[in-house]
């Protein structure tokens, strides 16, 4: 993400900088903007540079979700047939310093393996390592008083680091995860999890991204002489390409523990005659290195577009002058998914295939606006738009349309409507790719946990991570989305220092792109299967097909989750409406300065969809299992006073479901304060800090990490300090 700052005009020369951390430890970060202008009679040009750096926080960074209330396992040899693991003589007491001395003697009924509390959390970045340099141009030369030619550019460069898997081993992982011991005469399953203290650091298998990318937009601004119309011609291209290095073992990790291969038993399994020490031993650095290795793909994509707009005033009517704009588009799309040949080729220990993709589309769109003041009370607005795309051999397009209409009975009241249609292609990533492999950084079996009966907080199934392993492909055949909204709102304004707004909204889409979630899936299956929906429904059909699982009865990882099939598809319908509240007030006082106070509130009314025609509506909100927010209110408060800005902003995020889907979590205020301090003309410092209470949303219910994931932040209180300095005014 880009967070260069475009300003298009400046005076002189400005340097900002930047610092922050957070109360509760990791995360810190840092930025140091420079921005100026190089000015002439006809030339004007604006430049900016940006660096930032960004420290990832792990999960043990915070106390709560630092360890599981189930140690993880870490070195075990299992019995396949009877499920029994094999004693390990003294390796996990011998070990006790692995995991940051955590590793243990865990006992179960079926016997004893190496584990550790840390393990999951030892390998989960709630926010990655990022670093970014991002350089931003934009110079305007005026030919005449009519003509000015424009070039803006923008070049970045972006390194981010995440972890989100531990680095393991599982026997014959390519061929059943189980192999014939022939010194045991048994099948069984051997596995390790290398542990920080074994490979150099925690650090030593996370995943990188080095990303580049530059914009460029050129093109010609003016007045056609001898009359009102504007235009502006451009020629806008852009380039993104994100290379990927992902450590993996290597295709010799099975030779190193158990030995050479003695070839198939009758049923295709693996022969070893493995020595114990070897599962056992700690590895060194070196030995780590020898059957490990990283993958190297790039993903990169191109834009162009050439685009003519124009605007100008038709006529005056006794309300005033009715204006008109109209635009001309067309553009070309590209993408390339490069896949490590190597990948494929054997060299990783994987099974699975990947597929270089590509694809490329073309769009053609034409569109006009007009505005008209019927009355002096009453305004209208028209809008059309036809898009046409050429993808994948077929060719899409759609005619949209909006209009407004404003209405002022009173000075002080104003009535708005609006009404819309839309239309958006699918991704290209959607329509082209072709198969598509990895894994989650965490999975819950809601099915497993159910037909347990656990609770999903004792649930071995929740959370587990690394999570379940994905299949994704492309759909040459997905619909282009098609949507209807209209709105109604009313807006009080009976003096300038106070006014007030409600509005409400209905949005319907139809044959919506939907990129599954695996986890509402997961959620969707449990249902399935335990009878809350009906199982010869269309979706639970399609749901359960997704779900590839072990067989029941096999020998190992019996009913496990094999992989998810999370191709994108056409949702049937969903419609949505809701309203939105917002308000100002501003009171300005001679001894103690000037006071803002805003106030905004949405809340969704209704949300009903259903993924295929014959289905029937589903509500939403009443779902459990959606974690979407029902309403929220932000409010803040500004004071102004001399040399000083202080803002207070508080928000409420209403109610979402519990971890386990069984209540909801209460809503939750957070507040964020800023305070402004102006030294001088040219100096100012500021002092920032989020969540002042340093508060954490909390849930048990769903077990580990023991807090909303993709609603709350886990971060806490966090500062910054904020210089800026101008010079050159």
């Amino acid at each position: 993400m880009v967070n260069i700052i475009l300003k298009k005009q400046s005076q002189g020369y400005n340097l900002n900088v930047k610092v922050g951390d957070t109360d509760r430890g990791g995360g810190s970060n840092k930025r140091v903007q420079f921005s100026g202008t190089a000015n002439t009679d006809q030339v004007r040009s604006l430049f900016s540079l940006e660096y930032s750096e960004r420290e990832p926080l792990r999960a043990t960074q915070r106390e709560f979700m630092a360890t599981r209330s189930t140690p993880s396992a870490t070195l075990y040899r299992r019995e396949v047939k009877s499920g029994r693991f094999l004693d390990l003589g003294d390796t996990c007491s011998q070990q006790s310093d692995f995991f940051e001395g955590t590793q243990i003697n865990y006992k179960t009924s079926k016997g004893s393996y190496c584990a550790s509390p840390r393990l999951s959390p030892m390998h989960w970045t709630v926010q990655t390592k990022n670093q970014s340099l991002n350089l931003f141009n934009s110079s305007n030369l005026d030919l005449n008083a009519d003509t000015t030619l424009f070039a803006d550019i923008l070049i970045g460069k972006n390194k981010t680091e995440n972890d989100t898997r531990s680095p393991s081993w599982v026997s014959s992982s390519t061929n059943q995860s189980y192999f014939w011991n022939r010194n045991s005469n048994a099948y069984e399953a051997w596995s390790k999890v290398f542990a920080p203290e074994e490979i150099n650091g925690v650090n030593r298998f996370n995943r990188q991204w080095d990303d580049q990318s530059v914009g460029i937009n050129l093109g010609v601004k003016g007045v056609i002489p001898g009359t009102q119309l504007n235009y502006e011609a451009a020629y806008s291209a852009s380039a993104y390409r994100s290379e990927n290095v992902s450590p993996r073992t290597l295709a010799n990790i099975d030779q190193f523990f158990l030995g050479p291969k003695l070839g198939l038993d009758k049923a295709g399994i693996a022969i070893y005659a493995p020595d114990q020490q070897r599962l056992t031993q700690r590895l060194t650095p070196v030995e780590f290195d020898h059957i490990t290795g990283a993958s190297r793909s790039a993903d990169s994509s191109r834009t162009q577009t050439l685009s003519l707009a124009v605007n100008t005033e038709l006529w005056k009517l006794p309300a005033g002058t009715v204006k008109t704009a109209g635009i001309a588009e067309i553009g070309r799309q590209s993408f390339d998914n490069e896949v490590d040949p190597r990948v494929n080729q054997g060299y990783f220990n994987t099974v699975t295939k990947s597929d270089d993709v590509h694809g490329s589309r073309q769009r053609y769109a034409l569109g006009a606006e007009v505005y008209l003041p019927i009355l002096k009370e009453v305004t209208a607005s028209l809008a059309g738009r036809h898009d046409n795309y050429h993808f994948a051999g077929r060719k899409d397009g759609k005619l949209t349309y909006n209009g407004g209409l404003e209405i002022r009975p009173l000075p002080e009241l104003l009535v708005r409507s609006n009404y819309a249609t839309s239309f958006r292609a699918p991704d290209m990533n959607y329509i082209f790719k072709a198969r598509g492999t990895g894994y989650y950084s965490s999975s819950t079996d809601y099915y497993r946990c159910k037909s347990e009966g656990k609770e999903l907080k004792d649930c071995d199934y929740a959370n587990y991570s690394p999570g379940a392993n994905y299949v994704q492909f492309g759909s040459p055949d997905l619909k282009s989305e098609k949507g209807k909204s209209f709105g109604l709102g009313v807006v009080w304004s009976p003096n300038n220092q106070f006014d007030v707004s409600l509005d409400y909204w209905n949005i319907k889409i139809s044959d919506m792109v939907v990129n599954l979630s695996s986890d509402q899936l997961l959620r969707d299956e449990a249902d399935c299967r335990t009878g809350k929906r009906d199982i010869s429904s269309s979706q639970c059909v399609d749901t359960i097909n997704r779900i590839k699982r072990y067989p029941k009865d096999a020998l190992s990882r019996a009913g496990e989750i094999q992989e998810i099939w999370v191709n994108p598809i056409n949702a049937a319908y969903e419609a949505t409406s809701g309203i939105d509240i917002s308000g100002k007030y501003q009171l300005k006082t001679n001894a103690y300065g000037s006071f803002i106070i805003k106030a905004n509130y949405s809340k969704v009314l209704s949300k009903k969809s259903k993924q295929f025609d014959n289905d029937a509506l589903y509500d939403d909100l009443a779902d459990l299992g959606n974690s979407d927010w029902r309403d929220k209110l932000i409010t803040s408060l500004n004071w102004n006073k001399g040399d000083w800005s202080n803002t207070l902003t508080v928000t409420r995020y209403g109610k979402i479901p519990n971890g386990s889907g069984k209540y909801y979590l209460s809503p939750t205020g957070l507040a964020n304060w800023s305070t402004v301090y102006q030294a001088n003309k040219n100096l100012s410092v500021s002092v920032i800090i989020n969540n002042v209470f340093n508060k954490i949303k909390y849930d048990y219910s769903g077990g580990w990490p023991n807090y909303p994931v993709g609603s709350f932040s886990p971060t806490g209180r966090q500062g910054w300090l904020e210089v800026n300095y101008k010079f050159g005014v």
